[in-house]
């Protein structure tokens, strides 16, 4: 018989008051409001490690949803993604007081330079021990442009094309400028690294122009585990090139299985395996002891529900709640197909169709209400008949949805053999998640940097010597290159 597909438990955060379920804030005994304490985050990483969840996904904006109602009026009231906090400071706080749970950072390629962001990371994957992922978006915000001294956002596919580069600098930072062996720790000799074994990238690309070397050490990973979001055409072939767990989703099951056929089929494209590449999806899951427990979460869920925080996230191009009901959509929104960041839609739907649609709670192929038995059948077909790998678990309340999951769905799971009982001692996130070591497989495009290899200074180094040129001193003082 074959082995069951384990599940992969992350758990949803921002480090926000309203993330994706917005108006529930307001719930009695939420946490919401305490992001900004400590305690939040360290209480949380200790729920979430006692329950065995792999790790906490943080997702992040660099800018405001403004586009709703011409401002971000309707985001500043909701507290949707404003106040808002970098999500990789809270890391520290939540490894310090745990042994096992990984963390997935969101930081854009588009905005900030890789040297740096590099540096920040490899630091991370050193203070957690090998536990850091980065999830790697483009950015989509126009407010995120202009906050970055641009008039708007850039082009879709060149976003993807400069994240493209972003990764080759990273990767030769993070795999190719230091040796494994470099620190010696030579006591006697006052040696404490080789400089033989560390050297500078020499990047100069289209959008990137960085020397190196890396200035920490290699990590535990070297290179963090990699995450994306995406279903386009550019970020398809992207994800196929670059991740190793592809955050995914859409309006119903046949469309996640396309979506992983392509990336798949993007990965072995790129000289990789079909299963190089994991695929979790937002699922939103509301148990209760029996039944009519878990209703009556749903029912309080929905009495509080945010309509108006769902249309501002959604950047809706108009406003559908200043129109008659009866409305057609056709008859107050462009006839492109597509409204807002998410949705197509049909132009004879009413108005009211449409805010019903945004007010349902239970949207979407990965929503489970009910019993634990019904919770981990529903869970089980994801896995098996969707095929997706696991799941972000979409915080209601913050803690009790957690804690429900826990008490719960955990121990059910479990018996049925789709998590394990425990941790293994010690292990790297992408152990955990694959099963074959700490670092890339060398079938990874970034391993063909490995020991410096295809970096400038090493093909210089390998090539055949000829006579020397006399050059005047000027020249002579320029780096070659």
């Amino acid at each position: 018989m074959a082995e069951k597909k384990r599940l992969i438990l992350n758990l949803f955060e921002m480090n926000c008051v309203s993330h994706i379920t917005h108006g529930l804030w307001r719930l009695p005994d939420n946490n919401r409001e305490r992001f900004n304490d400590i305690e939040y985050w360290t209480e949380l990483a200790k729920l979430l490690e006692s329950g065995g969840f792999d790790a906490v996904f943080l997702a992040d904006v660099i800018g405001t949803y403004d586009v709703f109602r011409g401002g971000a009026g309707t985001s500043v009231r909701e507290g949707l993604h404003i106040p808002n906090n970098d999500p990789s400071l809270v890391v520290p706080a939540m490894a310090a007081v745990t042994r096992h749970l990984g963390f997935g950072i969101t930081f854009s390629t588009t905005y900030e330079p890789p040297f740096a962001w590099a540096r920040r990371l490899s630091t991370l994957d050193h203070l957690t021990k090998g536990r850091v992922g980065w999830n790697i978006v483009t950015s989509y915000l126009p407010n995120a442009a202009r906050n970055f001294g641009l008039d708007g956002e850039i082009d879709h596919d060149t976003r993807f094309e400069i994240a493209d580069e972003y990764l080759d600098v990273l990767y030769k930072l993070w795999e190719g400028s230091w040796d494994d062996d470099a620190i010696v720790s030579d006591r006697e000799n006052g040696t404490f690294a080789d400089p033989e074994k560390i050297r500078p990238i020499d990047h100069d690309g289209k959008y990137f122009k960085v020397e190196g070397p890396q200035l920490p050490a290699p990590s535990r990973q070297r290179t963090p585990v990699l995450f994306t979001a995406t279903a386009s055409a550019a970020g398809t072939a992207f994800a196929g090139k670059h991740a190793e767990l592809v955050f995914t989703g859409g309006p119903s099951a046949d469309f996640v299985r396309t979506t992983i056929e392509n990336v798949r089929a993007a990965a072995v494209a790129a000289g990789r395996k079909a299963d190089d590449v994991r695929f979790v999806a937002i699922g939103a899951v509301i148990v209760g002891r029996t039944d009519d427990e878990a209703q009556a979460k749903l029912a309080a869920y929905e009495r509080l529900t945010s309509v108006e925080g769902y249309l501002a996230h959604a950047s809706l191009p108009f406003d559908p709640t200043a129109y008659p009901p009866e409305t057609k959509i056709k008859d107050v929104a462009d006839g492109d197909g597509g409204i807002g960041r998410w949705r197509a839609f049909d132009p004879e739907q009413s108005v009211g169709e449409l805010l019903a649609g945004f007010s349902d709670i239970g949207r979407g192929p990965f929503f489970t209400v009910g019993t634990p038995e019904k919770v981990a059948d529903a869970i089980e077909s994801w896995l098996d008949d969707v095929g997706i790998d696991g799941i972000n678990l979409l915080q209601y309340h913050s803690y009790d949805t957690a804690r429900d999951f826990i008490e719960l769905v955990v121990p059910v799971l479990r018996a049925r053999g789709r998590l394990r009982a425990s941790y293994d001692e010690d292990e790297s996130l992408r152990d955990r998640i694959f099963g074959d070591g700490d670092r890339l497989p060398d079938r990874h495009f970034g391993a063909r940097y490995r020991g410096g290899a295809h970096l400038p200074i090493t093909e210089r180094r390998a090539a055949p010597t000829g006579p020397t040129i006399p050059t005047d001193n000027s020249t002579a003082r320029k780096r070659q290159r």
